[in-house]
């Protein structure tokens, strides 16, 4: 008996009962994928905040056009959501409408918020200063307006010379500890830290180094519980890599590999925050056909898990994506 045969006289057989309806069996809808979370236009390098019981993603905006082959970024896109799932897109912010200073080059860049502002660590090309360079600009409001706080950069790229690129200050991310102190930590090929004063506009400590297998780029650092981790981009194509701590100083131990090569693109660029009580991994792939790919980047998400002893399970990226948090 084939497959329709059966499926037949399944149906004839269920009509004869007492009290069943054809109508009961129903095909199951197919699964719509969660992931990308955003596909009506490129985002990549994503940083994300909690703020008044709101999510707050902020991301690069990819805008190279299909034949061309690099990155391609004039602005960064403001989204928020309450469950995670649905996006609403809050503000576009461009380069050089922000800072005068700039050449361009809307790559990664994180948010942060201390006594009522929000400042944005953002990565861009200096206009005189060969290099990228780290600028911050400054709001009372997790979507701006946002205005450039220095009028100059923060980091340039005379200031790190222990390299030969001119794209090791890149990809800013702050941590503020439970004593209030602000860490800001950055690089490629070299992973920088520096304390930042209590305006968050000023270096407070000469900037240091800290030594991490195969680090690349991407650092992002999280607490939970009583470790802080420190997660990067580890070789080229990039998967992500972490380290923990028992101090935002270090010394910081190496555990592995978090994430593996995200597909179809060769960068890998992590944000991890806990919201409504549980913990997501925040990151891009390149999988939107039919132009999707390493300079056309989406973010997805998924769930991040800890083991009992404070380390944090492999991540498991997956086309279905997350559930709406509740």
């Amino acid at each position: 008996m084939n497959i329709k045969t059966l499926l037949c006289s399944a149906v004839l057989f269920s009509a004869a009962i007492p009290g069943f309806s054809q109508s009961t069996i129903t095909e199951k809808d197919p699964i719509t994928p969660g992931n990308p979370v955003i596909t009506e236009k490129y985002t990549a390098d994503p940083a994300a905040i909690v703020h008044q019981d709101t999510v707050f993603l902020y991301v690069g905006h990819d805008q190279a056009p299909p034949e061309k082959n690099f990155y391609e970024m004039h602005e960064w896109l403001i989204y928020s959501s309450t469950d995670m799932v649905n996006w609403e897109e809050r503000a576009a912010v461009n380069v050089k409408e922000t800072f005068d200073w700039a050449a361009g080059d809307a790559w990664a860049a994180e948010v942060i918020e201390k006594n009522g502002k929000f400042y944005w660590y953002v990565t861009v090309s200096h206009k005189e200063i060969h290099g990228k360079a780290i600028g911050i600009a400054v709001s009372d409001s997790p979507v701006g307006p946002w205005k450039d706080a220095l009028g100059h950069a923060l980091i340039t790229n005379d200031m790190t010379t222990d390299t030969k690129i001119s794209w090791d200050d890149i990809d800013p991310t702050v941590y503020i500890d439970d004593d209030g102190t602000a860490h800001l930590f950055w690089g490629n090929t070299i992973c920088y830290y520096a304390k930042l004063k209590d305006n968050m506009l000023e270096l407070d400590s000469e900037i240091q180094y800290i030594d991490l297998p195969n680090f690349t780029e991407a650092p992002w650092v999280h607490k939970k519980g009583d470790f802080y981790y420190l997660s990067y981009a580890y070789k080229f194509p990039e998967k992500t890599a972490y380290a923990m701590s028992e101090s935002i100083s270090g010394p910081w131990k190496y555990q592995g590999i978090l994430n593996e090569v995200a597909g179809n693109t060769n960068t890998n660029h992590q944000a991890i925050i806990e919201y409504k009580g549980k913990d997501y991994f925040i990151y891009h792939n390149g999988s939107i056909p039919t132009h999707g790919g390493s300079f056309r980047r989406s973010v997805c998400i998924d769930y991040l898990y800890y083991n009992p002893d404070g380390t944090i399970k492999k991540i498991i990226m997956t086309s279905e994506g997350i559930d709406p948090a509740e």
